[in-house]
């Protein structure tokens, strides 16, 4: 299997003197439900730390939708107080990424459903793959999407959406994923050791990057947001879905790196700390790429 190696695509991501926030895109991240919502919030920070010009959080818990702390930069909606479609037309977000917290309520399954049936990529993790599975329904309506979408399944999300069990998942890993993609049309991140990345017109790359500091809770939920924000910049800076994906897992998986040579882990590294080391990578590589031309 080849290794990933995406890094050349930050210098795409270069922004010219006259930029605005829209060049960087509006991602609109959906999920927190009760007790939850820290998870929605850590994807928000993922969003913003990776460059996305406009971040919107649909915070499913209302009693939680006014507490963001140390953020402001983050738009906050309360989820009762809008209509899933009519959300949707009136945000219109270039990127929606759903999951982190979101719960198996009703009221999830009808914002996945609308996101599923909404225009522009998605990216859907955590309890968003858990009501995949859970709704063959809501499968049918993924593989029908002409929009591109991005699953990031851990293994036991990944054995849900088999039918089969998380060892089985990890006894052949690069099985799963093909099976993944086959199943949902869909690219596929299968994250663990060694993450595992797919798609139906790509071949399967593998991830060196990582340690096991980043085995905490919170470390899926800033991808999520990562991938958003890179897959909406990408929309104005010349990278595809699967460039952006590509992208996204790897300065993650780095910026880990760069922690852990810090000295920041592997013992009490922290989802939040991984965010901001994101953007550190990502000006490193695209002031180094600048000076290249």
């Amino acid at each position: 299997m080849n290794q990933l190696d995406a890094l050349a695509y930050i210098s795409r991501l270069h922004r010219k003197p006259d930029a605005h926030k829209g060049d960087a895109g509006k991602v609109l991240l959906i999920g927190g439900s009760r007790s939850m919502t820290g998870a929605l919030i850590l994807a928000g920070q993922g969003a913003l730390y990776s460059g996305a010009g406009w971040v919107q959080l649909m915070m499913i818990d209302s009693a939680s939708s006014g507490f963001i702390p140390n953020h402001p930069e983050l738009m906050v909606h309360n989820a009762e107080h809008w209509l899933t479609q009519r959300a949707l037309e009136t945000i219109a977000p270039d990127v929606v990424a759903i999951g982190p917290g979101l719960g198996l309520s009703k009221t999830a399954r009808a914002w996945l459903e609308s996101c599923l049936r909404w225009k522009s990529p998605l990216v859907v993790d955590a309890d968003g793959l858990n009501l995949l599975a859970l709704n063959p329904a809501l499968l049918q309506i993924l593989k029908n999407r002409s929009a591109p979408t991005c699953l990031t399944p851990h293994p036991g999300e990944a054995a849900k959406l088999l039918g089969i069990t998380n060892q089985e998942v990890q006894l052949n890993r690069e099985k799963s994923l093909a099976k993944l993609v086959e199943l949902t049309h869909a690219h596929v991140v299968l994250k663990g050791h060694r993450s595992l990345l797919a798609a139906p017109k790509h071949a399967a790359l593998e991830c060196l990057a990582g340690n096991p500091g980043m085995a905490v809770g919170g470390m899926g939920d800033v991808l999520t947001g990562c991938v958003a924000a890179i897959v909406a910049q990408g929309l104005q800076h010349h990278l595809d879905m699967w460039q952006s994906i590509s992208l996204g897992v790897h300065v993650h998986a780095l910026a880990g790196d760069r922690l852990l040579d810090q000295g920041i882990g592997p013992i009490g590294m922290t989802p939040s700390e991984l965010a901001k080391e994101i953007r550190s990578v990502m000006n490193q590589y695209l002031s180094s790429s600048t000076l290249d031309d």
